[in-house]
């Protein structure tokens, strides 16, 4: 059995202004994003420009936050935000759904693209293989944090942590290396020869909506929700119509379109 390193949330603080590992985590995972995205408009893989992608960048955060603290207050814990609205606000104690994250910069890249005119997939093509390496940030924000466990197990890497009476899967490190690197490895490997239009998208959404519905296995379910129907966690319900979606999207892609050269 392994034991939870106890890490101070907070990285440094200078007054009243307080400087967290889960922030500096999302300051990292966009500054990866934004230095992958900068390659491959040099590589010629882009159908932006780098002051474009730059301006993009800033209505992609706003999405993630705003979309990320909607998804939680509506997927999550609608009754509670309906009885006390103003908690909604309240984002310095918690509650990110990454499906709601999601969500807001599709709204995001699609306002961006119908203002500069240029084609909705294409840019999503784009930005696809840059998402993973942040969800990899995120999760280990996750688990410096000590938060969004596994369940009970008696593996012999089973992790004891604060306010747990049991050994459980780091269920955050699972989420990281799939979701994270092998998701990011995938995709950018996927995305360095030309494919379909929507080809590259549709692989990031089959591809996350797997691996996050097989790691949802092992990791503790909302205590307030538990699991769902057919034993299925709110998580594996969000992801399974992700991985449905980008299926039909591959499909549709290799079907429909021409592969660019």
């Amino acid at each position: 059995m392994l034991i939870h390193p106890t890490i101070d949330p907070v990285i440094f603080a200078i007054g009243p202004l307080a400087v967290r590992w889960y922030g500096m985590m999302y300051l990292v995972g966009f500054a990866v994003g934004w230095w992958l995205g900068r390659a491959r408009i040099r590589a010629g893989q882009a159908p932006i420009t780098q002051e474009q992608f730059d301006d993009l960048l800033f209505f992609v955060v706003l999405g993630i936050i705003l979309g990320g603290r909607l998804g939680y207050v509506l997927f999550y814990k609608p009754a509670f935000y309906l009885s006390h609205p103003l908690e909604i606000l309240a984002v310095w104690q918690g509650g990110m759904s990454f499906h709601g994250g999601f969500l807001g910069v599709l709204a995001a890249v699609l306002w961006f693209a119908h203002k500069h005119r240029i084609p909705w997939l294409k840019l999503m093509d784009f930005l696809a293989p840059l998402v993973p390496p942040g969800i990899a940030a995120g999760r280990l924000g996750n688990f410096i944090n000590g938060e969004l466990w596994g369940r009970i197990t008696d593996v012999p890497w089973g992790m004891l942590f604060h306010g747990s009476v049991a050994p459980r899967h780091p269920s955050q490190l699972y989420q990281f290396a799939l979701e994270g690197c092998l998701l990011f490895a995938l995709l950018w490997i996927y995305s360095r020869k030309p494919r379909p239009l929507g080809a590259v998208s549709g692989a990031f959404l089959f591809g996350y909506g797997v691996l996050r519905f097989t790691a949802e296995f092992w990791r503790e379910p909302d205590d307030f929700l538990g699991l769902l129907s057919l034993g299925l966690s709110m998580g594996q319900w969000l992801s399974a119509p992700m991985a449905i979606l980008g299926a039909a999207m591959l499909f549709w892609s290799y079907r429909r379109n021409t592969i660019p050269t």
